[in-house]
């Protein structure tokens, strides 16, 4: 079975980042396979567990036991080996320096953007995955010495290619969430 595949079976408490939002995080944050990441709101664990597929280590934190319980879980069944868990809130602190990238899966995510700051090596990215775009608005105007680079939304619509028909499917993938990319300068 296919890591996709794999990943549809995931255990779920919270809600995920969706692939097609995955995609848009690793497009834009310069990562390869030596990058250092922290995943902050690991939830489910389904960004962490396909971050740690493109890059040499990531630690995952979320403030909640169950669902790191349930991240963990998750990425022992693909057998993931390069993930740190961690309980704890990184709006109190981090410990990790010199990172390549911080995504943030977060409530308030610009409550955390000092110890992003320090945490990240220069011209690391922070990341934000967030639903509202007031929380968008929010987490830019305290974006402190970051530099904004972009805020994305992904939609998906997939078509029906076969012998008689050529046209998109009757649903598509709309919004999920806005991808907020930020760069520590």
């Amino acid at each position: 079975m296919d890591y996709i595949q794999l990943q549809k079976k995931f255990r779920r408490g919270p809600a995920i980042v969706l692939p097609k939002d995955i995609a848009i995080i690793i497009a834009n944050t310069n990562l390869d396979k030596s990058s250092i990441v922290i995943d902050a709101g690991s939830g489910s664990g389904f960004l962490t567990c396909f971050l740690a597929r493109f890059v040499k280590k990531v630690y995952s934190y979320d403030n909640r036991k169950e669902f790191l319980e349930i991240s963990k879980s998750n990425a022992a069944s693909l057998g993931l080996k390069n993930i740190t868990f961690k309980l704890g809130d990184v709006h109190e602190s981090i410990k990790e320096k010199n990172l390549d990238l911080i995504t943030l899966d977060l409530k308030e995510p610009e409550k955390s953007i000092e110890h992003c700051y320090q945490a990240l090596k220069q011209n690391g990215y922070l990341t934000a995955y967030l639903p509202h775009i007031s929380q968008v608005q929010n987490l830019v105007k305290n974006k402190r010495n970051f530099q904004l680079i972009k805020v994305l939304e992904s939609i998906e619509r997939p078509w029906i290619v076969d012998e008689v028909r050529l046209r998109p499917e009757n649903m598509i993938l709309g919004h999920t969430g806005f991808v907020v990319i930020l760069k520590k300068i």
